[in-house]
């Protein structure tokens, strides 16, 4: 029974991409974070469900005519040299076989997103954008967050099957970048309904990142929190619930977690942490002989004795320092961004809008940072989805505005002529 339903709805995501294309990069965000058919048990968990999408959405993108051009923005080039640079790194990796493979499941990741910028030409498609991603990771998130409450936080939380963030710490991460995504959502909305579930599915989703028992989580989670209440306009409410919930969720924690969580003040007797400063040292060295190339895809199994858990780390390791600026500029040149749209329209009557946008995508991508700091998740669609996010909302964003400064400037031409 449950294969046939997803099978129906593979075939109605099928049609709505067929029908509307944009529907089709709403579908495929939905594959990709929720991947509705890992839950299946028979054949039907077995079907390129993603690529049948993909194949349609090809088509589909270049037959109709209600899409734009590419933006007129930076990092979609620099996003182009970094996949450029990920080519040349492969034909000088220590394992090509192993470089090229995951060269193109990388390729794979990046092309849909061609999609995302020529189909998601308006600010209701890129609202539903956002909350389609959002909600994905969320409804995954909240049944974590029940198991997890139901269970004691004695049991980990791990993501979808055949997911980037299937692993217990990657799932953490990404179930803190969609809480921004939900209350963007929460804020915007006008049904009631959907305001009061977003409201009570936070917490659950708390509780379902504390159960992942990873500590780059917890530091995350810190990071965000902090950001919300600084944020928030009823900081008076919101602080004490804080608090009250971590006073509330302590007693229920296993004394096993908080000794997971205290190896972050004792890094130095935890053989974990001190690996990953290994892995981050040698990969450091090795990029300092081979500064343009690094070791390629996979390359950590010459330069060290374990992957690089670090986002950062594997970037420059594994490309070079001139991908990593690369890559690193269009995180930072969109925090940039994020930040100086809010004051171009701070005054503007009727956009109001664009500073939650703005500042819910921040905290998305700043959780990015944070938690993939002690995770390697470079090449992780959910970060290229937040940059596009934002480059699709600066282009929307300076169109609204010189519609508003036109539609200011008729009517004293207007006057003039009468006059």
């Amino acid at each position: 029974m449950r294969d046939f339903s997803v099978l129906i709805f593979l075939i109605a995501c099928i049609f709505a991409a067929w029908r509307k294309p944009w529907w089709g990069v709403l579908s495929l965000s939905i594959f990709s974070y929720l991947n509705p058919h890992a839950y299946s048990w028979g054949f039907v968990r077995s079907l390129p469900v993603y690529y049948v999408l993909f194949l349609v959405m090809a088509f589909r993108t270049f037959t109709c005519k209600d899409k734009q051009a590419l933006p007129k923005d930076w990092r979609i080039p620099v996003f182009v040299m970094l996949w450029i640079g990920f080519a040349i790194s492969s034909t000088q990796a220590y394992f090509p076989d192993l470089a090229w493979q995951k060269f193109w499941v990388v390729t794979k990741i990046y092309l849909p997103f061609y999609f995302t910028l020529v189909l998601i030409n308006t600010r209701q498609k890129l609202y539903s954008l956002i909350i389609t991603i959002g909600a994905s990771i969320g409804i995954v998130a909240v049944k974590g967050g029940i198991f997890a409450i139901l269970h004691g936080f004695s049991a980990r939380v791990y993501g979808p099957p055949n997911t980037q963030f299937e692993e217990n710490n990657a799932f953490a991460v990404a179930m803190l970048i969609s809480i921004p995504l939900l209350l963007l959502w929460q804020k915007e909305t006008l049904n009631p309904w959907i305001k009061k579930g977003i409201l009570v599915s936070i917490p659950i989703i708390y509780a379902a990142s504390l159960s992942s028992w990873s500590r780059g989580a917890l530091l995350t989670m810190g990071v965000l929190t902090l950001m919300l209440i600084v944020n928030s306009k009823r900081k008076y409410l919101i602080l004490p619930l804080v608090l009250i919930g971590a006073v509330v969720v302590k007693d229920y924690l296993p004394q096993e977690w908080f000794g997971r969580m205290n190896t972050i003040e004792t890094y130095q007797q935890d053989s974990s942490a001190m690996g990953r400063i290994t892995a981050w040292t040698d990969g450091w060295n090795h990029t300092l002989e081979h500064p343009f190339t690094g070791a390629g895809f996979e390359g950590w199994l010459f330069v060290t004795q374990r992957d690089w858990h670090s986002s950062y780390v594997e970037m420059f390791s594994e490309h070079g320092f001139v991908a990593f600026g690369l890559w690193l500029s269009l995180i930072l040149g969109t925090l940039m961004s994020l930040t100086s749209l809010p004051k171009k329209t701070h005054l503007v009557v009727g956009m109001e809008w664009v500073s939650n946008y703005c500042f819910m995508l921040r905290a998305s991508l700043i959780c990015y940072m944070v938690g993939t700091a002690f995770l390697g998740l470079s090449y992780w669609d959910l970060l290229y989805h937040l940059i596009f996010i934002s480059v699709l909302l600066k282009k929307i964003v300076i169109e609204e505005l010189a519609n508003k400064q036109a539609d200011q400037i008729k009517p004293r031409w207007a006057m003039r002529q009468n006059y």
